[in-house]
């Protein structure tokens, strides 16, 4: 997803000449609010630190947290004393020293490649799909006779190459859009002979140039709304060229398939043992923010403070720069499981998943070890009761009828910091059966690699603020199975008694929160904290 301040630039360059303007952005909660306390600190964190008052004097034991993503910086400085160490491994004797199939694994694998390397980009699975397809059915009509397998087949065909070449135009014009802003930021820049520009500046420039007074507009629009300062701004158009050449040249690109570099026989879901042990790869922007929500140190007295304060995470490389592969998540998932993870963090999805049945498996194979599942809900402002969205829990038979459902498994929206209408965020999947819980998801201070932080908005920031809360319940009371973590999360939400907005096709509307999400809550550590001690006082 773009980011909040890429996003607002989007939709008013889009509205132009109109100039609809996004939200504020502008406007930050308080330093580490996801774990704030909403009576005490004004903000609706989920009461971390509170909970940590309940724990004083408790014992703990580790849990690892397997972090399904695109990599993550092991050397972080705030992460490096929590990443979990194969002890069975000798590193750098490219030996498989543990016999587990997967040499040198030290900190855990990379599914995304191989001896040859690792790589970066793929396709999005619509193109995928649309490339696999096309041979047999680009030339069909509807008179064409067709076996009852086929016609199915050729009807999902039409679906797809509408939806691809829709998003295919919309990335299209994106890269257009944001090309043209920082093409004519760049000459605004330079004829004004500074670098870092304020309000005051753009004011004074005049310009007779039509490209370069629309552009005048939406950055002096960016830094009343959006962005601190001009640098900021300029960052986020450089990202927005970035984000949409990537979408061109990679994600839509049905002449590009990075698969070779890893070497598989793709084709087999079945096969296990492929990819190496770069767990960081070349963009970790995405993971590492992640594993700190979980479990960044908490008390080396820098950066940022994670949930769970005795983890260890495993980075599990499996998400590129495009859609995950059904294949990848089923192994990722079952080399999380068979090297300890107790939970698992997958802030990833899509709209499509062809070899869903392979994934199901993994699913499966997880519920039967004991590992609580942690799954964001998605970004793109859908109802997921209605809309196609995966991984998920439910089970399916070849012919895709449900058969069943992953009792531990935790399916989060993303909410933000005020306790008012704006509370689910306005990005964020929610459904009132598909969807769980809600968590903090907006404005996320997390870790970055080479040891930077970030802000960061999604439902990949809400889904490891629920695992690390998973990891801190079981890390404090062992004893619990993966299903009764889940319990205990799910009903010590802090419930939401006011309506909130949502989005509705191209319009929004106000809801209650019950309707969005089984709970119609914000998870919450100390409430969770309290009702584990009671339960397991009772049981044990």
């Amino acid at each position: 997803m773009m980011n909040r301040i890429l996003n607002s630039i989007f939709i008013l360059v889009v509205s132009l000449p109109a100039l609809v303007v996004a939200q504020d952005d502008k406007e930050k909660p308080k330093p580490n609010w996801q774990n704030l306390d909403l009576k005490t600190d004004g903000v609706f964190g989920i009461s971390t630190e509170k909970a940590y008052s309940l724990l004083k004097g408790k014992k703990s034991t580790t849990v690892n947290v397997a972090v399904l993503d695109g990599g993550v910086d092991i050397n972080h400085e705030d992460l490096k004393d929590v990443i979990w160490i194969n002890k069975k491994e000798v590193i750098g004797n490219k030996a498989d020293d543990d016999k587990n199939g997967y040499a040198d694994d030290m900190h855990g694998w990379d599914f995304l490649g191989s001896e040859r390397g690792t790589y970066q980009y793929d396709n999005l699975e619509v193109t995928r799909l649309v490339r696999r397809l096309q041979p047999k059915y680009a030339s069909v009509i509807n008179s064409t006779p067709l076996e009852p397998k086929e016609k199915k087949e050729y009807e999902l065909y039409k679906t797809l190459l509408e939806d691809y070449a829709n998003n295919y135009q919309s990335a299209q014009r994106g890269q257009q859009v944001y090309s043209n802003i920082k093409k004519y930021t760049d000459q605004i820049v330079s004829k004004i002979g500074k670098k870092n520009l304020t309000l005051q500046d753009l004011d004074s420039y005049k310009t007779d140039d039509d490209n370069e007074s629309r552009t005048l507009k939406i950055i002096k629009n960016a830094l009343k709304k959006d962005a601190d300062t001009f640098e900021e701004f300029y960052e986020q158009v450089t990202e927005g060229v970035k984000h949409f050449e990537a979408q061109v040249n990679y994600n839509y690109n049905l002449e590009f398939d990075p698969r070779d570099t890893v070497g598989d026989n793709y084709a087999d879901t079945q096969e296990r043992f492929y990819g190496n042990n770069d767990v960081k790869g070349p963009d970790a922007e995405h993971g590492t923010h992640v594993a700190g929500i979980i479990g960044a140190n908490r008390n080396n007295g820098i950066g940022i403070k994670g949930v769970a304060d005795n983890v260890r995470i495993i980075s599990v490389r499996t998400v590129p720069n495009g859609d995950e592969r059904d294949k990848d998540v089923a192994n990722a998932i079952r080399y999380a499981v068979d090297n300890g993870a107790k939970v698992i963090n997958m802030s990833f999805g899509k709209a499509y998943s062809p070899n869903k049945l392979a994934v199901d498996s993994a699913v499966r194979y997880a519920m039967s070890k004991d590992v609580l599942l942690v799954h964001a809900a998605g970004n793109e402002s859908k109802n997921t009761d209605k809309e196609r969205n995966f991984p998920n829990r439910n089970y399916v038979d070849s012919t895709g009828l449900n058969t069943g459902a992953a009792a531990a498994w935790i399916e989060v929206g993303a909410s933000g910091w005020k306790n008012d209408e704006t509370l689910a965020a306005d990005f964020s999947n929610y459904g009132k059966k598909a969807v769980d819980v809600f968590a903090p998801g907006v404005k996320i201070n997390s870790t970055m690699p080479e040891s930077k932080y970030k802000d960061n908005d999604g439902t990949s920031m809400a889904s490891p603020v629920v695992a690390g809360l998973a990891a801190l319940i079981r890390s404090y009371y062992p004893k619990f199975t993966a299903v009764e973590v889940k319990s205990i999360i799910l009903e010590s939400v802090s419930k939401v008694d006011h309506k909130v907005k949502v989005r509705d096709g191209d319009g929004s509307k106000r809801v209650n929160f019950a309707e969005i999400c089984v709970t119609g809550g914000i998870v919450n550590a100390y409430n969770a904290i309290q009702l584990a001690e009671k339960r397991y006082r009772k049981l044990f």
